[in-house]
């Protein structure tokens, strides 16, 4: 099985404004769909960030995969490696930027190992623990609507009944039984009475509340003990491992990071400092589905409990995340997914991936279980040509309605 041929197509999609920490989402989300070709003709699919940074090194590396077994992993990841160097693709480091640039690859030559073998890609991942991945409602704080363009059909979400609703919504269309807030957008008390509202309109329901590392640490231990019976867990209140570190000690809740830890040398630290309580794995910047898997059994020996982070995604990603939750044993907490956010738009033909009781049954199909919708694929790489954003920039895209904003961490 030798790679003969990899397609490396940019794609935009269409995002609702999301406010975060960091400012709001652009009307047009960007990702990259590597399509891996082999001598026997089984093509395998990957989906990975779509900033043109690591676009450029995306399709750089592809050359260099040409000819590779599509079972030789460590020689892509040595390949990549040698490419990508000492650049940065905007990210904090050397190894993070390999992770991030071999982890399309090594999905999509897990899906035609799978192909080829006939099996799905948890089996090639140990085989499946749960036949269901459950995924948690990922609220937003949001405007009605991009500035100048119509309200989408998400509505406005900037109190606590806004918050509320929007929950109602999601919970009602995909079956949710988990809901995470993403905060940081407001002062804290703002966002503590959204969670104490949300908790109230429904109490049977795990909630999660993430401030993007918003918050001083003092702020964060106020808060984590107002919620004191309220959270499952406290998702990245504030900067850096040492921040918190201390707030762990303090808190009666377990924090969970997908900043403080992002690649494998924040691991040892962290776990010496008992900073976390729960790892967010990321297979698109852990390095693909197997180095997840590794990273899994790490948190298992030293007792870390698992969720799974998301950013703005399409069907590739979700069949990847389901495959790999689905095979992980100690992954026990739903997932975070932006599926709903998308609004139908995908690349993948439809009926392989569809959420049961807010779960996503795991593809039975061999490999990811899913395919190419080409028409779709072409259409979004069209809005890519002309929809004019090159880099997600959350905070430029604000501060053209606020100038004064800043997503300065710590700031409460």
């Amino acid at each position: 099985m030798i790679i003969r041929q990899i397609l490396v197509t940019p794609v935009a999609f269409r995002d609702p404004p999301l406010l975060n920490a960091a400012g709001v989402h652009e009307p047009w989300a960007l990702r990259t769909i590597v399509e891996v070709v082999t001598d026997e003709g089984l093509t395998g699919l990957g989906e990975t960030y779509g900033d043109v940074r690591h676009l450029g090194k995306v399709r750089e590396c592809a050359q260099a995969l040409i000819g590779l077994d599509v079972r030789a992993t460590n020689t892509m990841y040595a390949r990549i490696s040698t490419i990508v160097g000492d650049s940065s693709t905007g990210v904090t480091t050397k190894e993070k930027s390999i992770d991030r640039v071999l982890s399309p690859f090594e999905v999509a030559c897990l899906d035609i190992r799978g192909k080829a073998a006939g099996v799905p890609i948890v089996d090639l991942l140990g085989g499946q623990v749960r036949d269901a991945v459950p995924y948690s409602a990922y609220l937003f704080y949001k405007w009605a609507g991009h500035p100048n363009q119509e309200p989408d059909r998400f509505g406005t979400a900037l109190d606590e009944s806004g918050i509320v609703e929007q929950a109602s919504l999601l919970i009602k269309q995909y079956g949710f039984r988990s809901i995470k807030l993403k905060g940081g957008v407001f002062p804290p008390d703002q966002e503590v009475a959204a969670t104490k509202a949300l908790h109230a309109a429904f109490p049977e329901l795990p909630l999660r509340l993430d401030p993007n590392a918003a918050w001083t640490v003092e702020t964060s231990i106020r808060v984590g003990r107002e919620l004191d019976g309220i959270l499952q867990y406290l998702e990245d209140p504030t900067p850096g491992i040492p921040g918190m570190a201390e707030v762990a000690a303090a808190v009666p809740m377990p924090l969970a990071t997908n900043m403080c830890v992002v690649t494998h040398e924040h691991l040892p630290p962290a776990i010496a400092s008992r900073a976390i309580g729960v790892l967010l794995l990321d297979h698109h910047y852990w390095g693909g589905l197997v180095r997840s898997s590794h990273v899994a059994t790490l948190c298992d020996t030293f007792g870390l409990a698992m969720s799974m982070h998301s950013n703005s995604h399409l069907g590739i990603s979700l069949a990847a995340m389901t495959h790999l939750a689905a095979a992980t044993p100690n992954l026990t907490f739903a997932c975070d997914t932006h599926t709903p956010w998308q609004d139908g738009q995908d690349v993948i033909q439809p009926g392989a991936l569809r959420f049961v009781d807010g779960a996503v049954p795991v593809p039975t199909g061999p490999g990811l279980g899913v395919e190419l919708d080409r028409d779709a694929l072409a259409h979004m790489n069209e809005q890519y040509e002309k929809c004019g954003i090159l880099a997600r920039d959350d905070t430029s895209y604000m501060q053209r309605f606020d100038p004064a904003f800043s997503a300065r961490r710590s700031r409460w």
